[in-house]
Formats: C-alpha cells, structure tokens, sequence
C-alpha cells in the first residue's frame, strides 16, 4: 500500500496522468485549473503548495471535478470562466467557449478604430459578450450593439459586460443576426463570429466541443456559411458608407466566403487575414 500523503503534488501527477490516459489535449494544465478552482486560489499559488494536503471537502470537490472533465466536459464550463484578450469571461454551456484565433478579429477591430472614425459597432452573434466588451473596452467613446438570438447567451454577455464596467455603453438586443435592430441603426463597423462549421467537419469535431458546446453557434449547414449567406445582405444594409465587416471564419469555407463578399452588392472585398498559424481567419469587406 502507497503510504504518501495526498498532497497537493501527489494530486497533481496523478490527475495529470489520469487525464492523458482519457485522451485529455493538455492533461496538465486542467488539472492545476481545476484544483485551483477547487481551492478557490490562482494557479500560481499551486506551485509554492506542493507539500500541502488539502482539506477532505476540497479533495471531494477537485475529485467531481476530474470525474467530469474525464467524461468530456470543458475545462472552462466547470470553472465557470474563460480568459479571452487578457479579460475573464463568464463561460456556461449556452455560449461558446473563446478561442485565441477570435483575438485576431478584436486587433483588427482595433487597428481600423485608429484610422477611421468608428463610433457605432454591431457585434452580430455576440455569445458571451467578447466581441462587444473588447471594442467597448480598446475603442475610446465607442458605443456598441449586441445582438444575439439565444436570450441565455444575452443574459451571460450582460453581466460580463458589468463585470468589465462597459454595461453603459453596450445595447443588448435578443435578434436573428440584424433583423432586430431598429429601422434607423446604421454602423460604421460590424464584427461577428457566426457559426461557420459545415454539417460534415459538425462530425467530425472533438467530442468535448461537438457533446458540450452550442450547436447553434456552431453549425453553418452543408458548406458552413447558411448564415453567413445571410448576414452579409444585411450588414450592407446597415453600414454607413466607408464602413467595415469583419467576420470570423474557418479556413476550409473562407475562400467561399470571400467569394460571397465581391458578389454582394454595395460591398467590397479587402484582404482577408490570416491567423497565428497562417490560416485564413477573418474576412474583411467594405461599403462602397
């Protein structure tokens, strides 16, 4: 019989190897996430604790924890949170989880504030809120519109927008893409994240995204652009002359998208950018 005490090491190499063991990506890193969320610590602090045996309540929450992330359940789910341009994020299973290529689209948006006068911006899609927080945030005296169909993914971005003390300058609307905006609304900058996954890749996603993650922001129908198709017409219709649309994609449809965009009317084409593995990410076009 092992007579080592469970300390905070000891839990950490096995949890470690009992994750990788169940095809975990980063064994590792969800393991100090999730023990430090069950000490209710930074992670950091982890590493000055090694000695320490936890308390009987903390190992039977850090166990349900492993059991959970083992069965497939993200990481960020069961903290609760997701950190996303250097901002934590409320994440529930009714919005999607952040990525780092998305960052991509917030430093474009950022770029372009620079050099064009934007003051009104639609996050079409918004889930959690990042699009429209990051713009409130790092575009001085903008003001934004989040619109998003699922009235749960509204309620999460608006206490995240509290949290990041943007609320005031964030309209909040529950709308199929742009449809629910006022008749007047026009924008000099529209951001999205649409669902973008074709029906085929839908299948052939990680379990943990494809079992736990909203299929409504993530399924774009057979090509993976059914809203998209959708959302451009509309984005021509409610940017103001000059202004931009910047949309997330994936690589395999961004050429399609593309295509979409110098078909549309009112609209020009501008090069898309390519994300930190230099891959087609975000497509960019302009009102003419």
């Amino acid at each position: 019989m092992n007579d080592e005490p469970w300390n905070i090491g000891r839990l950490l190499t096995w949890t470690t190897d009992f994750l990788r063991d169940k095809g975990a990506d980063s064994p590792r890193l969800d393991a100090e996430v999730l023990l430090a969320h069950a000490r209710g610590c930074q992670r950091i602090e982890l590493y000055t604790s090694f000695e320490e045996e936890p308390a009987d309540e903390i190992r039977t929450a850090f166990r349900e924890l492993v059991r959970r992330r083992a069965e497939g359940t993200p990481v960020a789910y069961l903290v609760g949170h997701r950190e996303f341009f250097s901002l934590s994020f409320r994440v529930t299973p009714d919005v999607l989880i952040p990525r780092p290529e998305t960052e991509q689209l917030v430093v474009q948006a950022i770029d372009l504030s620079k050099t064009l006068a934007v003051s009104h911006i639609a996050d079409v899609g918004t889930g959690s809120g990042i699009l429209a927080i990051c713009c409130a945030k790092h575009i001085p005296d903008s003001q934004v519109t989040a619109l998003d169909i699922s009235p749960a993914a509204i309620k999460i971005a608006k206490a995240n927008a509290e949290k990041h003390g943007v609320a005031d300058r964030i309209e909040f609307l529950e709308s199929d893409l742009l449809t629910g905006c006022p008749a007047g609304a026009r924008f000099d900058l529209i951001v999205s994240n649409p669902p973008y996954i074709s029906t085929a890749e839908m299948a052939e996603l990680d379990g943990d995204v494809r079992n736990h993650e909203p299929h409504l922001a993530l399924d774009g129908g057979a090509e993976g652009t059914e809203v998209i198709e959708r959302l451009i017409p509309q984005a021509a219709e409610r940017l103001n002359p000059g202004g931009w649309l910047l949309v997330e994609v994936s690589p395999h449809n961004a050429e399609r998208v593309a295509g979409l965009v110098a078909a549309a009317a009112g609209m020009t084409l501008r090069d898309t950018i390519n994300d930190l593995a230099n891959l087609p990410r975000v497509v960019q076009a302009q009102r003419k």
